[in-house]
């Protein structure tokens, strides 16, 4: 059994060397390269051609139509009267004493939801948060007057993205287990956003390269032709 899968290992390693694929076919290709016994996470890598200045500042959220089947931990640093109805939203932790905790290190938090009157008690938790993702940020509805909302949105579906240093957004996008369709969807949500994310300043090419990929698989060459604009 295990020759009969090292051989099919390697068949399909060769197949998706040869050629770049459109995203539809990727979507269903990058579960078939998967070998690891556990729901591996389908991830998308996408290089843009932007400014220096501007390769490590793209940022956004998208609300993906499945999720990414990870449960998102959510940390609502709220005052008492908005306590209750963030847990109602789902926040897996919730108050102001949480502010406390940060300030020993702990971080074991994917998003922080906060409201305006709160920021000030952050920016001494800049080099902790920041360098982790979790700062809240207005452009991103994590810093809200109306934090429920915002707490539903993440717990349904909506993801952040950021560029790093060399212009690449990677991120989640779903998981093995899901339907070809439902990575389908997801991916073409994901994509679109980040096409209407271009900056003005960007002028020639924007997407140079398109991954697919999943936990410990190689990664599937996806044609950007479909996405020129």
């Amino acid at each position: 059994m295990s020759k009969k899968l090292t051989k099919n290992r390697k068949n399909i390693l060769e197949k998706i060397s040869k050629k770049k694929y459109s995203l539809e076919e990727a979507s269903s290709l990058v579960k078939e390269i998967t070998f690891v016994k556990f729901d591996a996470s389908v991830d998308i890598s996408i290089h843009l051609e932007i400014e220096k200045k501007l390769q490590n500042f793209l940022r956004g959220s998208v609300k993906l139509p499945h999720g990414t089947g990870k449960n998102i931990r959510v940390l609502a640093l709220v005052p008492k009267d908005k306590e209750l109805e963030s847990k109602n939203a789902g926040a897996d932790y919730v108050g102001l004493d949480y502010i406390e905790k940060i300030k020993s290190g702990w971080t074991d938090i994917d998003v922080i939801v906060t409201v305006p009157s709160v920021m000030p008690e952050l920016r001494y938790f800049g080099k902790i948060l920041g360098s982790r993702g979790l700062m809240p940020n207005p452009k991103l509805d994590t810093v809200s007057v109306n934090p429920s909302k915002s707490i539903k949105e993440i717990k349904s579906g909506k993801i952040f993205f950021k560029s790093d240093r060399y212009g690449v957004i990677h991120s989640s996008i779903g998981r093995v287990s899901f339907s070809n369709q439902c990575l389908l969807d997801n991916a073409k949500e994901f994509m679109n956003k980040i096409i209407r994310s271009k900056p003005s300043s960007c002028k020639g090419t924007y997407i140079k390269s398109i991954y697919l990929s999943t936990t410990m698989s190689n990664s599937i060459f996806v044609d950007t032709k479909s996405f020129i604009i």
